[in-house]
């Protein structure tokens, strides 16, 4: 039984939440998103000419993105390049955003994102699609709405949000981790996923832990816009 989480929050808490836009000069948006210890950054380029060209689309653009995590991310360092994990979560991140970015509004054309994790304490593609997210609006592309995204999931007989690696480690077999993405003000899920094994009615209590989570980190994310937008016009 999971009786008290180990850093001391309530179940239905997220971590300490820091979110920034225009970290990364030259391009064209650019984002950070730092949940407890796991940060991202996200750089958007585009809409630009599609390479290699048999990709491209006549009726709309299209979405690339590389995620990487860096060697020093986690405590023990790990090989450099890309590997089969970054290529799934890449394609994560590309499907999430494909349904948020208007892309019907660049036909013939590529938008490239590419997405680095400094620290790595769990949560990683949510914290990667939701610095995505910031970083195609902060690049000025038309959005049907942020994607907002968070971590669920079940220890014992416990629902908890936003879980640490510790917590994924904790019992022999494994915690129940539930990576979601959510369109808030449209109220759509663009990314469910499921590590583990769960009840129906348990994953119903995650998604509805998981939509109270990513409203907070949606407010957090207009915020950092807002903030922006701000700064520039002070200029």
């Amino acid at each position: 039984m999971y009786s008290e989480r180990l850093d001391k929050r309530a179940f239905d808490e997220l971590r300490h939440m820091e979110a920034e836009v225009g970290v990364v000069p030259n391009a064209d948006g650019s984002a950070r998103f730092k949940i407890g210890n796991t940060e991202a950054i996200a750089a958007v380029y585009g809409p630009q000419e599609v390479k290699p060209k048999h990709f491209e689309r006549a009726d709309r653009g299209i979405i690339i993105c590389k995620y990487d995590m860096i060697p020093f991310s986690v405590s023990d360092r790990i090989k450099p390049g890309i590997d089969r994990r970054d290529m799934e979560i890449s394609g994560v991140i590309t499907n999430a955003l494909s349904r948020a970015v208007m892309l019907e509004e660049f036909p013939k054309s590529m938008i490239a994102i590419n997405v680095y994790i400094t620290q790595a304490d769990a949560g990683t593609r949510c914290a990667s699609l939701t610095a995505a997210s910031m970083a195609c609006a902060d690049a000025g592309l038309p959005m049907r709405d942020l994607v907002a995204s968070v971590a669920g999931g079940k220890i014992g007989d416990s629902i908890v949000l936003d879980l640490t690696k510790d917590e994924e480690d904790l019992h022999e077999e494994g915690a129940t981790d539930v990576p979601m993405g959510f369109l808030p003000s449209k109220n759509e899920v663009v990314l469910l996923q499921l590590d583990g094994k769960i009840s129906q009615e348990d994953l119903k209590k995650i998604l509805a832990i998981g939509k109270v989570g990513a409203d907070k980190i949606y407010q957090m994310e207009k915020e950092a816009l807002k903030r922006r937008f701000l700064d520039e016009n002070k200029s």
